[in-house]
């Protein structure tokens, strides 16, 4: 338990600081001072960094959150409420994610590969919702793991 909660805190904190940073700081500033065919390319190659960092993220929150849920409460049928709050919150942030890297980040990459802007713009605009979600999303799992007991009960 005494390595499970800081890496699982680690890793919520990593992807969904990131993904706050990025829509809410990074955006507007890129938006506002780069053209597409530069603005385009720059979020790509952010996506391909930050994904990787999203991955490691994803594989330590489940580790660490089913190895607690089994060792600690010995199964899912024994958590608090606000365990499966978090537990079903992070599944979707989770599929959402896999939905943003499978697809529209694709997209966005074969449109900077053959210069078609509109369709990276395209691409970009639908990650940026994603990510909007994902942000909104995180932030409340955030609340529920750090408030939940007290707010939801067990």
């Amino acid at each position: 338990m005494s390595i499970a909660i800081p890496l699982h805190l680690l890793s919520a904190v990593i992807w969904v600081g990131g993904m706050f940073f990025a829509y809410m700081i990074l955006r507007p500033v890129a938006a506002s001072l780069l053209e597409p065919p530069h603005r385009l390319p720059l979020w790509s190659k952010i996506f391909e960094a930050f994904f990787k960092w999203v991955w490691v993220a994803i594989v330590t929150l489940l580790a660490t959150g089913y190895w607690m849920v089994f060792s600690v409460y010995g199964g899912m049928a024994n958590v608090p409420l606000f365990v499966h709050i978090m537990n079903g919150l992070g599944i979707i942030m989770m599929l959402i994610f896999l939905h943003v890297f499978f697809a529209p980040s694709r997209r966005l990459k074969r449109a900077i590969a053959t210069e078609d802007w509109p369709a990276g713009a395209r691409a970009l605009a639908q990650i940026r919702v994603l990510i909007a979600l994902n942000t909104a999303l995180g932030l409340l799992v955030i609340a529920v793991a750090s408030g939940g007991r007290y707010l939801i009960g067990s």
